[in-house]
C-alpha cells in the first residue's frame, strides 16, 4: 500500500490550521459577523449564571462542605480558569465555530475531533433539554408564589419532572425559531435579560448581607461524617477497592468533594468560543471574553455563597422548604419575602438566557461538523436569514423531543462529563500544537507552559473522578454509539478523504530551454554595430522593433516583468494589463513607452495599479490626481 493510499484510509488525518479557519470554505458555509467583546461577556454570563447560583452554595454547604464551600468555589474557579487559559490560546490560533471539536481535528485528527464533537453534542443537547424541564418547573413555582391561577386543564403539563410538558415545549420552540429566521432579536434579548438577573443578583446580595450573621460560618471545615449511600463515584470505588476505606463528606475532604458540582456552575465559558467566526477580530477578542466573562462569574458566585451561607447557616438549610428554589426559601426564613419573589423571577430569566446561548452553541458544533463532512453537508447549508437553520431546526427540534420523551433530569451529569472530556482535549491540543506547528501566530499564549497544562489535565480528570459511576457507564455507551456512526458515515463523507481522493492536476511539462548564447554575442533581433541602419528591416508585429540605431542592448522597459509578451511568465500581477490584445494592453512608441488617446504618456506604476485594481484584487482609490501617481 503506497502512502497517498495510507493518507485516504486514515482516520487520523489533521485539519490544516489554514482550512480550519474557513478561508477555503465557500460563501454559503460562512457566518455573519455579529458580536463584540461586550458581546461575548454577556453570551458567557448568559450561559454561566443560570439558577445554579441561587441554589448550589447552600446544597454543597448543607451536604457536602458545611461554610468551608466558600473554599470550594474557590478550587472549582481555579480549575476552570486554568482550561479557559487552553481555550483562550487555541481560539487565538483557530477562531472558527467548532470550539473543542476544530482544535480537536487539527491538533490530533478526524477520528479523535468525532469523539470531541460526539460528546459536545451530547453535552449540548442534553443540557438544552434539562434547562428546559428545570425553566417549566421555576416558572410554575413562580406563577404560585405571585398568585397567579394556573387552569385546572394545564395543571399536570405544566411543571412536570417528566413526561409531557407544555412550558419546556413552549420555551425550546420559541428559541429554535427565534435562531432559525436569524433574528436579531436573540441577541437583544440577551442583554436585556443577563442585565435583568444580574441586578436581580445585586439585590440578592447586598439583601442577604443585611441578614448576615458570622457565627452561622463556624465552625468553617466541620468534622468529617461517612457518606450516604448511592452517591459512590469513580474516585470512591478506586480508593474503596485500594483501602478498603469508605467515602466521606464535610472535612477536608468535604471541600473537595463539592468542586465537581460547583464546576458544573461555572460550565459555559467554552461556549464562548463557538462564537469565534461571528466575531470581529475573534483571535484577540475571543480570549478577552472567556477570561472576563469567567472572572465575573466567579466573583459573582462566591458572593452569592458568602450572602447565603452567613444568612442561613450550615443547619439551616435542612429546615427550609423543599418545594421552592433554595434561595428563595432562605429569604422567606430571616423575613424577607419580598426578595424570595425577586429571585423566582431571577431564577426564570437566568434560565431563559442559559436555554438560549446553549441552543446556539449545539447548532454551531453540528453546523461545522457538517461543513467537514462529518454529518450530512446540508446541515451547513446557510438559509436567506444568513444563518445555519438547517442545523438549527434539526439540533432544536432533537431537544425538544428528547426533553418531552426522556427523563432528563436523572441524566444531568452527562453534560458535566461531556464538557470536562472536552477540556482534557484542548488543554492536551495546547501541548501538541506548541510542539507540531510552533511558526503559528498566537495573539494569546496560555502561561508557564507546559507547566500549567499539565496541571490543567490532571485537575480536569480528577473533576471527572469524583462523577457517579453511572455516569461513566451512560457515557461509554453514547461515545460507543458515537464510533460506529463515524466508522460507517463520517469516515466515508470526510471532506478530509474527498480531497485526497481526488487526483492532482496534471502539470504542463515545461519546454526544454534554448541553449545558451556564446559569449560576448548579443541576444537575437539586436543589430550588431556596423549591421544594417535604421529602416532597413521590415517592422514585424509581435516582436520587438529593432528599427533602431545599431548600439549596446538595452532591455526593453517590460523585459522580464511577468506578464508582459516577452516574459516567459504568463501570470502575475501585471499580466491583465499586458497580455497581448488584453483589457488593458496600451500601445507602446518606438521608445517602449505607453501611450493613450491623443498620445499622452502613462505613468507605468500609476497605470499597473489601475489594471491590478479594476481586476477586482485591490482596494477601491479616487482617481489619481495630475501626473498619473496613485497615493493610497
Amino acid at each position: 500500500m503506497t502512502w497517498d493510499m495510507r493518507m485516504r484510509n486514515d482516520m487520523f488525518r489533521r485539519l490544516p490550521v489554514e482550512r480550519a479557519t474557513g478561508r477555503l470554505y465557500g460563501g454559503r458555509h460562512r457566518l455573519r459577523v455579529v458580536y463584540r467583546t461586550r458581546d461575548l461577556v454577556v453570551l458567557g454570563l448568559g450561559v454561566m449564571i443560570g439558577s445554579g447560583i441561587f441554589k448550589i452554595a447552600g446544597e454543597q454547604a448543607g451536604s457536602t462542605a458545611g461554610p468551608g464551600v466558600l473554599i470550594s468555589f474557590l478550587i472549582a474557579g481555579g480549575v476552570c480558569v486554568l482550561a479557559a487559559l487552553a481555550f483562550a490560546e487555541l481560539s487565538s490560533i483557530i477562531p472558527v465555530a467548532g470550539s473543542a471539536y476544530s482544535f480537536s481535528y487539527v491538533a490530533f485528527g478526524e477520528v479523535w475531533a468525532w469523539v470531541v464533537g460526539w460528546a459536545l453534542i451530547m453535552e449540548l443537547l442534553l443540557a438544552a433539554s434539562v434547562l428546559a424541564r428545570v425553566w417549566s418547573l421555576y416558572f410554575t413555582q413562580a406563577l404560585h408564589d405571585f398568585g397567579v391561577p394556573v387552569p385546572g386543564g394545564l395543571g399536570d403539563v405544566i411543571g412536570q419532572v417528566k413526561g409531557p410538558d407544555v412550558l419546556a415545549l413552549g420555551i425550546l420552540l420559541l428559541v429554535v425559531l427565534m435562531l432559525a429566521t436569524g433574528s436579531r432579536l436573540s441577541l437583544k434579548s440577551l442583554w436585556f435579560m443577563v442585565m435583568a438577573k444580574v441586578i436581580v443578583i445585586g439585590l440578592v446580595i447586598a439583601t442577604g448581607l443585611k441578614f448576615f450573621d458570622a457565627g452561622n460560618l463556624t465552625p468553617f471545615v466541620p468534622p468529617a461524617r461517612p457518606a450516604p449511600e448511592g452517591d459512590r463515584t469513580v474516585l470512591d470505588a478506586l480508593l474503596g477497592a485500594l483501602g478498603g476505606g469508605t467515602p466521606h463528606v464535610f472535612g477536608v475532604w468535604g471541600l473537595f468533594a463539592a468542586a465537581p458540582a460547583i464546576a458544573f456552575a461555572y460550565i459555559g465559558f467554552d461556549l464562548i468560543a463557538t462564537a469565534s467566526e461571528e466575531t470581529d477580530d475573534a483571535p484577540r477578542k475571543v480570549p478577552r471574553g472567556i477570561l472576563t466573562a469567567l472572572l465575573s462569574a466567579i466573583v459573582l458566585y462566591a458572593a452569592v455563597a458568602i450572602a447565603l451561607v452567613g444568612m442561613v447557616g450550615m443547619d439551616g438549610f435542612a429546615g427550609l422548604d423543599p418545594d421552592k428554589l433554595l434561595l428563595a426559601a432562605a429569604f422567606d426564613g430571616v423575613g424577607a419575602s419580598a426578595m424570595s419573589k425577586i429571585v423566582d423571577g431571577g431564577a426564570v430569566l437566568a434560565l431563559t438566557t442559559v436555554i438560549l446561548v446553549v441552543v446556539i452553541s449545539l447548532t454551531r458544533v453540528v453546523f461545522s461538523m457538517a461543513r467537514d463532512g462529518l454529518l450530512p453537508r446540508p446541515l451547513a447549508a446557510m438559509s436567506r436569514y444568513k444563518v445555519p437553520s438547517r442545523a438549527t431546526l434539526l439540533a432544536g427540534g432533537a431537544a425538544l423531543v428528547m426533553s418531552q420523551a426522556v427523563d432528563v433530569l436523572t441524566l444531568e451529569q452527562l453534560v458535566v462529563i461531556g464538557t470536562l472530556f472536552a477540556f482534557l482535549f484542548v488543554a492536551a491540543a495546547v501541548l501538541a500544537l506548541r510542539h507540531s506547528r510552533p511558526d503559528l501566530h498566537r495573539p494569546f499564549r496560555m502561561p508557564a507552559a507546559p507547566l500549567l497544562v499539565i496541571v490543567t489535565i490532571f485537575a480536569v480528570g480528577w473533576l471527572m473522578l469524583n462523577l457517579k459511576v453511572q455516569t461513566w457507564a451512560y457515557f461509554a455507551i453514547w461515545m460507543g454509539i458515537g464510533l460506529v456512526l463515524y466508522l460507517c458515515y463520517g469516515r466515508r463523507n470526510s471532506e478530509m478523504k474527498l480531497l485526497l481522493d481526488v487526483p492532482p492536476p496534471d502539470r504542463p511539462v515545461a519546454a526544454a530551454m534554448a541553449a545558451a548564447p556564446p559569449p560576448g554575442a548579443l541576444p537575437p533581433g539586436v543589430v550588431p554595430a556596423g549591421g544594417p541602419g535604421l529602416g532597413e528591416l521590415p517592422y514585424q508585429p509581435g516582436t520587438r522593433d529593432v528599427r533602431q540605431p545599431a548600439g549596446p542592448y538595452e532591455p526593453w522597459p517590460g523585459d522580464r516583468r511577468p506578464g508582459l509578451p516577452e516574459s516567459p511568465y504568463p501570470t502575475g500581477r501585471y499580466s491583465a494589463g499586458r497580455r497581448p490584445g488584453g483589457r488593458f494592453a496600451q500601445d507602446r512608441d518606438d521608445h517602449g513607452r505607453a501611450y493613450g488617446p491623443g498620445g499622452q504618456a502613462y505613468d507605468e506604476q500609476a497605470y499597473d495599479e489601475q489594471a491590478y485594481d479594476e481586476q477586482g484584487h485591490g482596494e477601491e482609490h479616487e482617481e489619481p490626481p495630475p501626473g498619473g501617481r496613485h497615493h493610497r
